[in-house]
């Protein structure tokens, strides 16, 4: 049966990239990652929905404030019939982030304040450092480095 999509209405790859901004590598790599998807011509070149352009804004407006892909496919995924998104699901959607990237941001405000701190004493101390071992996690769990464990081949000795 032939596709009866209006092909006039399709993007190719390289009027994706003109119109959305993004890399034509970038598109694939999407494409890749099952957050953006094509079909294939008799001479095996991708053809895009024009409403994939809503798509790709919405994968690159996340990704701008730093929503990871696996999240963002996730996110879309949920959608009925894997739609495009509108306004009321980037709402929903980022009320839902909101959370994580607050969570984000302190940690960068704790890590900003502590940077000078740390490069001042130079130890690096395990114990202590904020940076390296905030609020002492490694010694809550047991005694003694835990950051580059030793790894011992069949013939290694102690």
């Amino acid at each position: 049966m032939p596709d009866t999509r209006d092909q006039t209405q399709e993007l190719t790859v390289g009027q994706l990239s003109a119109r959305s901004g993004a890399a034509v590598s970038a598109l694939r790599f999407y494409e890749a990652k099952g957050l953006i998807s094509s079909r294939r011509t008799s001479g095996n070149q991708r053809r895009y929905t024009r409403d994939t352009l809503r798509r790709v804004a919405f994968v690159r407006a996340a990704q701008r404030v730093g929503i990871p892909l696996a999240t963002i496919r996730d996110a879309l995924a949920e959608l009925p019939e894997e739609r495009t998104p509108d306004r009321k699901d980037w709402a929903r959607l980022s009320q839902t982030w909101r959370r994580e990237l607050e969570d984000r941001i302190t940690q960068l405000h704790r890590l900003r304040d502590h940077l000078t701190d740390c490069i001042g004493c130079g130890c690096l101390s395990l114990d202590t450092c904020v940076l390296s071992n905030p609020d002492d996690a490694f010694g809550r769990r047991m005694a003694g480095s835990r950051l580059m464990p030793v790894r011992y081949g069949a013939g290694d000795t102690d």
